[in-house]
């Protein structure tokens, strides 16, 4: 599955992105571009660590932009098994050394981030189907700005769901909004006289009694927040059941604070949805380089 995620990226769009990313690296003059110069030459990459490989296409895209060829060796979603001395061989770079080498930066970049990405958003997905949860992993809007569109789609590469895009995805009413409006009724209604019956309404609440006004107001998602701790666990899980029983059509939705150690205790039959933000703001990145081959074989 994980080589069709790529259909959803437009080339417009990616191209945008890695535009800005080389002039960003690259502002005026390359004197390592200049001192190599354009002798053809073959480079490898290499995983140097235990990963998920992700964001195939954007590396793609760069050194398609500088001219160069890329062969992979594994596909996209695969697991990486690299550790210190081990180097894996995950594809081969062909072009100008000059174009490899302003190229080689902005790839490693996105390809180490995005794989880091994959790695945790694999590692929550496992632990839910080792427990048989029916619902769903995801992540939140707490990306890197200007990186949205990498860190995104390496959580569909690791296997879980992305939540919504941005704030012209799906409503979500938060505290904020609440407050500025008055009330969870007054917001939702607000809301729906905006985007009608073709999109989805979230309410965040912190109890139940919040979570039956969002309900009765017409929400389609109500995210119970900040249900932690040992007690918080089984608050969650009863106000989950509740909602769950008097609004059976509604998600109901986890969220806060939610590790990969802690997202065990939140699995239940009335949370439909677990999300977390961790996954696009706390990851680490993966251990990638490429190296131009000596010979310039392989």
């Amino acid at each position: 599955m994980s080589e069709e995620w790529s259909r959803l990226l437009t080339k417009g769009n990616i191209e945008k992105h890695v535009d800005f990313w080389l002039a960003e690296d690259t502002p005026n003059f390359d004197t390592g571009g200049f001192v190599v110069g354009d002798k053809q030459e073959t480079a490898l990459l290499y995983g140097k660590s235990h990963t998920v490989l992700a964001g195939v296409p954007f590396v793609n895209a760069v050194f398609d932009k500088l001219g160069c060829k890329v062969e992979w060796y594994l596909k996209e979603g695969a697991v990486i098994e690299g550790s210190g001395k081990n180097k894996i061989v995950v594809a081969k770079v062909t072009g100008h050394a000059s174009d490899i080498l302003l190229g080689e930066r902005t790839a490693l970049n996105v390809i180490s981030r995005a794989s880091g990405v994959a790695r945790c958003s694999a590692a929550v997905r496992a632990v839910a189907e080792k427990h048989g949860w029916h619902g769903e992993v995801a992540a939140t809007r707490k990306t890197t700005p200007g990186f949205r569109l990498v860190e995104k789609y390496a959580l569909l590469v690791g296997g879980i769901s992305t939540h919504r895009y941005d704030l012209s995805s799906m409503v979500m009413l938060k505290d904020n909004h609440v407050w500025s409006t008055g009330s969870i009724t007054n917001a939702v209604k607000k809301a729906r006289s905006a985007v009608g019956f073709s999109t989805k309404i979230e309410v965040e609440v912190r109890d139940l009694e919040e979570g039956l006004e969002a309900g009765k107001a017409g929400a389609d998602v109500i995210m119970l927040d900040n249900f932690d701790g040992p007690d918080g666990y089984i608050l969650g899980k009863e106000n989950a059941k509740k909602l769950k029983k008097a609004f059976p059509h509604v998600i109901i939705e986890a969220s806060g604070g939610i590790t990969l150690d802690t997202i065990a205790n939140y699995f239940s039959p009335d949370v439909d949805v677990i999300s977390m933000g961790s996954l696009t703001h706390g990851y680490p990145c993966a251990d990638y380089s490429l190296k131009i081959q000596r010979e310039s074989k392989l």
